[in-house]
């Protein structure tokens, strides 16, 4: 079964060298009770630990089962061990943070046996050696003749060839030494042990095989043996150790220690509680920051107008000028503000352009238009003419043609238009209806109100109210206030001489039956959380109602006349060509918009709208292209990377905790590695390869990296409450630090990889341990 030929192994220690062992021939049988006696130093535990693969030798040969190991590499060794041999210590060597039957599985963990095979085998072998009952217990509850039996257990739990014990008896007092000798030499009955001891008496009384050892040689053999037998060839399992069963493992020898683990834990974390403090604060002012934008946004939407500025159209001149010459003379040139200027010229092209836009960029698009709307009110049984406007105006007093040569729509502003179609979105997500309903007509108008409730008053009293400043008026006196829409042709007589006046009788356009009621459908206030409530105070009107407006009037006699002529067909003056549109325009010839307001959702989607407005003028002609004027873009490039540059900075800051807390972790894991030596030679002894023994202590690191990581995003999510509160306290600002969840997540899995990349470096030293220096360390 074993035999040993012409084994050398030599020790170099400084410059003396050291022949534990010199030319050891020995065969053994299969079943047998051998022990080995020598003095200290004679070599005896070194041919013990070649026998069981923890050290190697230098020369000659070991053959078992017929097979050379001459050539054997680490994982045929470890394999060897694991199923082949049984080690029984004299320290025992049992791992302290597993229970009993625990450690009595490890072997057979290490060559895959099935759950409850191997607890089956455990519970057998315990059994065996009068441990039934104590099987659950820690090692720490078990005396010193208990352990050394539980040694046995495990060293018989998967079935090995040969039991090696190397001075079982030693830790023992005589009469605990004297039961586990009757047990090994009942093992003997059945497999092949092979002991080292000090004790001749206990050799001669219970082993039937006495081999003398001095200075690495074999003096004297009672029995020996020539290995002629045909033994098969060796047939060994390959050993491995699951993820799982290294977590396991670590995760015991972890809660042996949980205030260490804590402390440690908790001082990794320093680095993930920084990071994730400053993320937070950085994801609530930057919240603070969107939300800031999202109203300067709505303030300061995109508009394209009927002249913008072009920042492009800067004189070259200017550039090859000398900045602060000395000349005494002057140069005549053109303003630069006028030079910039250009006109767009929006077409229906251009309208539709925008109408197509995606509507998941923006908000809302708005118009607004030139033509005048004639309005007239009853008040008090007197009809009168009204105005939509927040200035005083001279029409609040009746006088028809002073309202005539007022700008309409002054104050007023029309409804959004809602990218997905629906009229009253946007009033719906950005107003609360205090009274009334919202329009559900083209016809409608609502009265919008400030957070206070205040409204204009002069949109009031330009509607023929009456009211004093500071009155406050009931909802009720508002709602169904109606106004009388006039179309031009109602509006406008024609006179004998071809000029067109306001009619004179304003009851009889009061009372045409063509006339359009407005009426006030509701008072709505902007919500507490609305970033888009841009409606004016006082009066608002639906995009609708003005195209209908215009259609209405296109058609008109006053507009088909003031077309054919070059000349004012109210006043009678000459019109250039500029003086003709502007009038056409304000009695409603022209579709065309003035102006057109987008707003964006967000600063991000900003510039893709501003990408797909600048699409349009590619391959355009300058004097065809339309340009647009965006006066928040001067908040986004202050704004724009402030608050990322200032996170990147702090968190480059706190990173420096996380490296020291890899650093630590490193420490950490080389402590435990030098505290658990003896338990890495046990593994060894078992059959662990070097990658098993790395999987436990990368298992540990993973562990520690977890719980810091939750540990670290736990405190800094408790830290926000009192972060919030003195910020509070301070600016005013509400609820700022705000951990998202996604940085937590990523923090947990920084912190799991930084200390297991930390802990590596001592894991990979654990594995490189020697198996039988490990074994002696104290």
């Amino acid at each position: 079964m074993l035999a040993l030929k012409n084994l050398k192994k030599t020790y170099v220690v400084g410059g003396t060298t050291t022949h534990a062992l010199n030319d050891v021939s020995l065969s053994f049988r299969k079943q047998e009770f051998v022990a080995i006696l020598g003095p200290s130093g004679s070599g005896k535990t070194t041919l013990l630990n070649v026998i069981g693969g923890l050290d190697q030798y230098d020369s000659g040969d070991m053959i078992i089962n017929g097979q050379s190991t001459k050539n054997f590499k680490d994982i045929d060794w470890d394999a060897y061990r694991n199923n082949s041999i049984g080690f029984v210590f004299q320290s025992y060597n049992i791992i302290g943070h597993l229970d009993v039957i625990s450690n009595v599985e490890l072997g057979m963990t290490l060559s895959g046996v099935s759950k409850a095979e191997k607890h089956a085998k455990a519970e057998e072998a315990l059994t065996r050696v009068g441990l039934k009952d104590h099987m659950n217990k820690q090692p720490n509850q078990l005396s010193g003749g208990q352990l050394q039996r539980v040694a046995i257990a495990r060293a018989l739990a998967n079935d090995p060839d040969v039991l090696l014990c190397d001075e079982p008896t030693g830790a023992l007092d005589s009469e605990t030494g004297l039961q586990i000798m009757e047990l090994i030499q009942e093992l003997a009955q059945e497999k092949l042990v092979i002991m080292v001891t000090h004790d001749a008496d206990l050799a001669y009384q219970y082993a039937n095989r006495i081999i003398k050892f001095k200075d690495g040689e074999v003096l004297d053999d009672s029995n020996p043996y020539d290995n002629t037998d045909g033994d098969a060839k060796l047939d060994m399992k390959r050993t491995g150790m699951s993820y799982l069963t290294a977590l396991n493992l670590s995760f015991k020898n972890i809660m042996t220690k949980k205030g260490r683990t804590f402390i440690t834990s908790f001082a990794s974390s320093i680095g993930i509680i920084s990071i994730a403090v400053v993320l937070s604060l950085s994801n609530g002012f930057q919240k603070q920051i969107d939300a800031t934008q999202a109203e300067t946004s709505a303030q300061y939407p995109i508009t394209v107008a009927s002249v913008a500025n072009n920042s492009t159209a800067i004189t070259i001149s200017n550039e090859e000028q000398t900045a602060y010459p000395s000349t005494d003379t002057v140069i005549a040139s053109e303003d630069e503000a006028t030079a910039n200027q250009h006109e767009n010229n929006l077409t229906q092209e251009y309208v539709d352009y925008v109408q197509d836009i995606d509507p998941s960029l923006i908000a809302a698009l708005n118009y607004t238009y030139a033509a005048q709307m004639n309005m007239l009110r009853e008040v008090d049984g007197e009809v009168q003419s009204v105005v939509f406007s927040n200035y005083e105006q001279d029409s609040a007093t009746g006088d028809i043609q002073s309202f005539y040569a007022t700008e309409m729509g002054t104050g007023a502003s029309t409804f959004p238009e809602s990218p997905e179609g629906d009229d009253n979105a946007f009033l719906s997500e950005n107003y609360d209806v205090l009274a009334g309903d919202l329009p559900s007509e083209t016809t409608d108008l609502v009265l919008v109100v400030d957070k206070f409730n205040n409204v204009n008053i002069n949109a009031l009293n330009n509607l023929g109210f009456s009211y004093e400043d500071g009155e406050a008026i009931n909802f009720d006196d508002i709602i169904g206030t109606e106004i009388s829409l006039v179309s031009n042709d109602a509006y406008y007589q024609e006179l004998p001489t071809g000029n067109f006046v306001p009619n004179q009788d304003i009851a009889v356009v009061y009372d045409n039956d063509s006339n359009q009621t407005l009426r006030i459908a509701a008072v709505i206030r902007p919500k507490e959380d609305a970033t888009m409530a841009i409606l004016n105070q006082g009066i608002n009107y639906s995009n609708a109602l003005t195209q209908e407006v215009i259609a209405d009037s296109q058609d008109s006699a006053i507009v088909q006349a003031q077309k054919d002529s070059d000349l004012s067909v109210i006043t009678g003056q000459t019109l250039d060509e500029e003086a003709k549109a502007t009038a056409l325009t304000s009695l409603g010839a022209d579709a065309m918009p003035t102006s057109i307001m987008i707003y964006p959702k967000d600063f991000e989607t900003k510039d893709q709208v501003l990408d797909y407005l600048d699409a349009y003028n590619e391959d355009k002609a300058e004097e065809d292209k339309i340009l647009y004027t965006d006066l928040a873009s001067t908040m986004t490039e202050l704004t724009g990377g402030l608050m990322d540059a200032t996170t990147y900075v702090l968190v480059a800051f706190a990173g420096i905790s996380l490296v020291t807390s890899m650093i630590m972790i490193g420490i950490i894991t080389y402590t435990s590695v030098l505290e658990r030596t003896k338990e890495i030679g046990v593994l060894k002894a078992l059959g662990a390869r070097k990658k098993d023994i790395t999987r436990v202590f990368d298992s540990e690191t993973l562990i520690l990296g977890v719980l810091s990581g939750l540990l670290g995003v736990a405190v800094a999510y408790a830290l926000t409450f009192p972060i919030n509160t003195i910020i509070e306290n301070l600016t005013d600002l509400k609820n700022v630090a705000q951990l998202d969840p996604r940085h937590a997540v990523i923090l947990l899995i920084i912190s799991t990889v930084l200390t297991v990349l930390g802990g590596h470096i001592p894991a990979r030293m654990a594995a490189k341990k020697d198996a039988a220096e490990a074994l002696r360390a104290d």
